[in-house]
């Protein structure tokens, strides 16, 4: 598990930090989209999968995420 901060940018899109990786990608696919219901699986554009626990979209936010794969 790690720590990650989202956040929408100026375009709209889901930001996904990872301060120990340093490393900042936007969220290309989630598994549940909607105010209520908000993460899941979550694909990055640098190919890899996380998984964020579904609750409702609050941005910008610090939540837990597993890494599922690589990109």
């Amino acid at each position: 598990m790690a720590k990650v901060m989202l956040r929408e940018n100026d375009q709209g899109q889901v930001l996904f930090y990872v301060a120990k990786k340093d490393m900042e990608e936007i969220i290309e696919t989630l598994e549940f989209d909607s105010e209520e219901k908000w993460g899941g699986e979550v694909g990055l554009t640098n190919g890899e999968t996380w998984f964020i626990a579904p609750g409702p979209k609050k941005l910008p936010d610090e939540v837990n995420a597993k890494r599922l794969s690589l990109g």
